[in-house]
């Protein structure tokens, strides 16, 4: 890790709420001008929560055989990680922080973004974890098999991140069907609605937003600091 010379942050991001769908490469936009804002000081470090039209969107590793079906408009995401899915019923939260200030430690940042969603999906009584192995957040599915509750996705550019997750509360489950979600073909894709918990999104980011704070707590441990 690289130590950071920078002193603490001790402010809050812009938090930002859309209930309408934003089209994807609309936001990709507004990420993109918020990331070289943030970095040059022009505007705060921002977490975004929204939903997409239906879209797939491919990140730096995606294979083109795992394009099943484009039956949805598929983009390029720029982030890390392979193919995923977009849509209504899903929220996606975008982190938009500058480590170049509050720690340079990229995989630090990837565990807390875990972690928080985790914890905020415990708080809706649904046990989640992690996958050695595996990206995104997992769960025990309706038939008790291991599946996907929850993607990640990163990108970090002159040391602000960008992008960041979705967790599935209600979306059209066969949507990720067009696609091999992440890359991996031997474990499906679940959400709060199919195990039964209703979410609205205002539901969600409350919860999610309750816990911010832990989030950037961990943000700024080093590595050999408990979370």
């Amino acid at each position: 890790m690289v130590e950071n010379s920078s002193p603490p942050v001790d402010t809050r991001p812009e938090v930002r709420r859309d209930a309408a769908p934003v089209p994807y490469r609309e936001a990709l936009k507004q990420m993109e001008q918020r990331n070289a804002a943030i970095h040059s000081g022009e505007a705060a470090e921002l977490v975004w929560l929204l939903e997409h039209p239906p879209v797939y969107t491919a990140g730096t590793s995606a294979a083109a055989d795992e394009l099943l079906d484009p039956r949805f408009e598929v983009v390029e995401a720029g982030r890390g990680g392979r193919y995923t899915y977009h849509g209504p019923g899903q929220r996606v939260g975008y982190v938009l922080l500058d480590l170049g200030r509050r720690n340079r430690d990229v995989r630090r940042f990837v565990h807390c973004i875990e972690g928080w969603v985790i914890d905020t999906l415990s708080d809706f009584g649904i046990e989640s974890w992690r996958a050695p192995g595996r990206v995104g957040i997992w769960t025990r599915d309706a038939a008790g098999g291991e599946a996907k509750i929850g993607a990640i996705g990163v990108r970090v550019r002159r040391w602000v991140t960008m992008h960041g997750f979705s967790v599935n509360l209600a979306p059209d489950l066969s949507h990720f069907t067009g696609i091999v979600p992440c890359g991996i073909e031997e474990f499906g894709v679940t959400s709060l609605e199919q195990l039964g918990i209703a979410c609205t999104q205002d539901q969600w980011d409350e919860a999610l937003l309750a816990r911010m704070e832990d989030f950037l707590a961990g943000v700024a441990r080093s590595c050999g600091e408990t979370s």
